[in-house]
């Protein structure tokens, strides 16, 4: 069965991650995407590491599946040149550049679009091409700290703390690939093509939501809960005999059953506590009679006692449990490739799951310049 987007050509000049993340996403969808490198391969990620397997950067395998690879220099005019008989033929660019390089190449949207009136134009910066910051290069870890997600991420004693993964790279990726999807459903109505601004700082503040929220209400400083939750008590993790769990309290109900489970059912009738909103206010008296508890039986028997009853629990995995869990298995997010160099490859699949479009896994991340001859490049201006 075709893809969603099989009819849909993409040529993707973007490196590291956010860019690449989007289009290989685009790619599980079924859309060609053309992977633009300068000669030798340009994108960063391919030595990135340890770790590496037959000299292949993990890094560079988890978002590059599902694309072809050419490598042409933008420096030359024989270079531009086949990024512009490109363009005539595609849907959708996506550039990572920092603003006002693909004006430099004569690659910006105004002359792309004259090639191609239809063309949707993605650029991806760290701060958007407007404004005071405009020119700044933009990484995760300086948006992490800019945005206020490391001054919520950590505890009271912590400091302020990244998260364990590039999540302002993803959180644009996926930007880009609504804005992008939503500007091909547009173009079918008008026939008419548009760039797209989408900067990491912006996606990244997007991102605060009910913590954001809750700033602009109040007025008041959010401050670092560690594994609590700002707006909903008990929201947290829990030690028990043997390690800790994740106990997730939606309301008022669930607390009464909690504390039905853990004995204690007159904590679900007691003023201080009867209410969400009286929850977090007593939080401080609340936390340590629940925790006392949990100590007492092993993750186990409170997990199945959570289950049994409804109440939102889990246990706190790590990758080696996450890849053999068997929910995860059965859904197959996990896929083999084979590459032509690292060999068999392990890579985490794809969330989504259509009915009558599935995404499909038919590329292996490409080696620069694989598909060079397919598109007519050879070295002599590449």
């Amino acid at each position: 069965m075709a893809g969603a987007l099989t009819h849909i050509r993409v040529l993707d000049l973007s490196r590291v991650l956010a860019g690449p993340y989007c289009t290989m996403i685009l790619g599980d969808l079924g859309a060609e995407v053309i992977k633009v490198e300068a000669p030798g391969g340009s994108d960063e990620t391919r030595k990135w590491g340890p770790p590496f397997q037959n000299d292949v950067s993990a890094y560079y395998l988890c978002a590059n599946r599902n694309k072809k690879s050419i490598t042409v220099n933008l420096k030359t005019e024989e270079g531009i040149a086949i990024i512009k008989e490109l363009v005539a033929d595609s849907d959708v660019i996506i550039h990572n550049f920092k603003t006002g390089t693909m004006e430099k190449f004569g690659l910006d949207y105004a002359t792309l679009s004259d090639i191609n009136p239809q063309l949707i134009y993605c650029s991806i910066t760290g701060f958007g091409e407007t404004g005071p910051y405009k020119a700044l290069p933009g990484y995760d870890f300086i948006i992490q700290a800019m945005s206020g997600i490391m001054s919520i991420t950590g505890n009271a004693d912590s400091g302020p703390q990244k998260m364990g993964v590039a999540i302002t790279d993803i959180l644009t990726g996926l930007y880009a690939c609504i804005g992008i999807q939503g500007a091909l459903l547009e173009r079918s109505q008008s026939g008419k093509g548009q760039k797209l601004d989408i900067s990491l700082y912006e996606s990244a503040v997007s991102a605060l939501v009910n913590i954001g929220s809750n700033y602009l209400m109040s007025g008041e400083v959010p401050t670092r809960l560690g594994n609590h939750h700002a707006n909903i008590v008990p929201y947290q993790t829990f030690e028990t005999f043997d390690g800790e769990m994740v106990i997730a309290v939606g309301n008022d109900h669930q607390f009464k059953t909690l504390c039905a489970i853990l004995g204690k059912p007159e904590y679900g009738e007691d003023e201080r506590f009867r209410t969400n909103p009286k929850r977090v206010a007593h939080r401080t008296e609340l936390v340590p009679l629940l925790q006392n508890i949990f100590k007492t039986k092993p993750t186990e028997y409170w997990l199945n006692q959570c289950h049994e009853s409804n109440i939102p629990c889990g246990p706190i995995q790590q990758l080696s449990d996450v890849t053999q869990d068997p929910q995860l298995l059965a859904r197959n997010m996990f896929v083999e490739l084979m590459h032509p160099t690292a060999g068999p490859i392990k890579l985490i699949g794809s969330p989504l799951h259509f009915s009558r479009t599935p995404v499909s896994f038919r590329q292996h991340p490409p080696i620069a310049g694989e598909h060079n001859v397919q598109f007519g490049i050879n070295k002599s201006y590449s």
